[in-house]
């Protein structure tokens, strides 16, 4: 066992700042890393020493491995956690870290390559035999040969990019007349956004349920499953709202999949935290996906049902601990939300938005934890995710949980930039979600473009008129008359926080 006593956080954000916060704890001395746009961040000031690595641009700064070992060297650092996103699922930086002598928290680079790769992640599970989707077991390049096995497997099919992620390189085709236009599109995505325009060809399940299941393994063969989370709220195929546990899932079903998402781990000898994650249909068919070798942004809603720190068992893995329990003392407890509070305009199809936060007051009290990188007067910068913060709520139950979100989103304060609050609410006062009976096209299905959009000034005036009005015809004095901009005391937090009124 190598005990570690200087890490280094290859990342940013909240993320950064929530590592930093466990090793901490641990006792172990940190460094951070930042650009020239993040100087003033939260995790610069947090760590024990920061370092710049270089200019705003992700490939300048982030994503220089050179660099970061580099720092590494020069400050004694005998280990890197790489957060997520950036070269957290690079395994050429994981092969180069472990080349320089220090410890990276995280898998190995081998089932980085296995798993990284749908296709190679799909022939590593075989021997397990995990459900897998219909489909192409391998690239195809050739339209007509792609064209005939679409029309097998039966339309609509998905066409996804073999090194994708986050909705790129992938299209829905409904018919074999659209097929050669969406595949060349597919193609082209795939090359631009990974450098590689490898494709396959999967069954699209339609009104598909997203269910993950977070797996943890040490380097002694130890390796079990911390339940599911469900990430069916999503938008462009990226989620927005998690919660843990799902509310569909049996025992008899969530026993099932977190066999299958652990047998996928030992497909690939994982190590450290990772996510197997899965669709599942209207008839609770569930299929592998594909695995995140990596720490999860959703993460937070299975700490707060188990009582574990993901970090720190990352780390503890990374030292080569083995895991201090097994499958028979794992419970759920409770109900988790997670609401990724993004820079985005929900109106304007979750456009990102940019500017400075005028007012940042985060919510407090019972049942909330918010994971963030920013304060008050701090620049949301146009060159990272736009993420501000994981707004996360828990409670006895599913009722208790939503209820708690809905007061945190009311207590959040955030102007000077349109956020993803007032969606958030939106979808949790939704009877589809309240009843559970939801899919990954909860957007498309109940959210319509006007879904948030407030009240028009012509009708305040008319309210404000008509009360006057009537006093004047009763002789009465108002006691205070609100101005037709400002919303009442009990109206939306979400209108308040966008009218200024604090």
């Amino acid at each position: 066992m190598t005990k570690i006593t200087k890490l280094l956080v290859a990342n940013r954000g909240e993320i950064a700042l929530r590592v930093l916060r466990s090793a901490r704890e641990m006792g172990i001395q940190t460094v951070a890393i930042y650009s020239e746009a993040d100087r003033n961040a939260l995790h610069v000031r947090y760590a024990d020493e920061a370092v710049c690595v270089g200019p705003p641009a992700s490939a300048q700064s982030y994503l220089r491995g050179d660099k970061i070992l580099e720092v590494c060297r020069q400050l004694g650092v005998d280990a890197i956690h790489p957060g997520y996103g950036f070269l957290s699922e690079n395994a050429e930086f994981a092969r180069m870290v472990t080349e320089a002598g220090l410890i990276f928290v995280g898998p190995s680079p081998e089932a980085m390559n296995i798993m990284g790769d749908k296709l190679s992640a799909k022939q590593a599970v075989k021997a397990y035999n995990i459900p897998l989707v219909p489909g192409t077991d391998e690239a195809i390049s050739d339209v007509e040969e792609a064209k005939r096995i679409a029309s097998e497997v039966g339309f609509p099919i998905l066409i996804k990019a073999s090194a994708g992620g986050g909705g790129k390189g992938m299209r829905i085709v409904n018919s074999a007349t659209e097929f050669e236009e969406q595949m060349q599109l597919a193609v082209s995505e795939a090359t631009s956004a990974f450098g590689d325009g490898s494709v396959f060809i999967e069954k699209f399940v339609t009104g598909p349920r997203h269910i993950e299941i977070q797996v943890l393994g040490d380097e002694h063969g130890n390796i079990v499953h911390l339940f599911e989370r469900e990430c069916s709220i999503q938008r462009r195929h990226q989620k927005v709202i998690e919660e843990a546990p799902s509310s569909v899932l049996t025992p008899e079903l969530r026993a099932a999949m977190g066999k299958c998402a652990v047998d996928v781990a030992r497909a690939c000898d994982y190590t450290g935290a990772g996510t197997v994650e899965f669709l599942l249909d209207e008839n609770k068919n569930f299929y592998f996906l594909e695995m995140n070798t990596r720490l999860q942004v959703e993460h937070p809603v299975t700490e707060q049902i188990t009582g574990l720190d993901l970090v720190k068992e990352q780390i503890k893995v990374a030292q080569g601990e083995p895991l201090r329990f097994s499958q028979d003392d794992l419970t759920i407890t409770g109900h988790a939300l997670e609401l990724r509070v993004y820079a985005e305009d929900p109106q304007n199809n979750f456009l990102p938005d940019i500017g400075t936060l005028t007012t940042y007051v985060r919510p407090q009290g019972p049942g909330v934890r918010v994971d963030d990188g920013f304060e008050q007067g701090m620049e949301i910068p146009i060159y990272y995710d736009p993420m501000i913060a994981k707004l996360v709520t828990f409670g006895k139950d599913r009722e208790e949980a939503i209820a708690r979100m809905l007061r945190a989103i009311a207590e959040y304060q955030i102007t000077g930039i349109e956020t993803t609050l007032a969606f958030g609410r939106y979808v949790l006062e939704h009877p589809a979600f309240v009843s559970g009976n939801f899919d990954t096209n909860f957007i498309r299905d109940h959210f319509p473009a006007d879904a948030l959009k407030p009240a028009q000034p012509d009708e305040d005036i008319a309210k404000v008129a008509a009360v006057l009005g009537a006093m004047l015809m009763t002789n009465k004095k108002p006691a205070v008359v609100a101005s037709p901009d400002a919303p009442a005391a009990t109206g939306s937090a979400w209108k308040r926080n966008r009218l200024g009124v604090r």
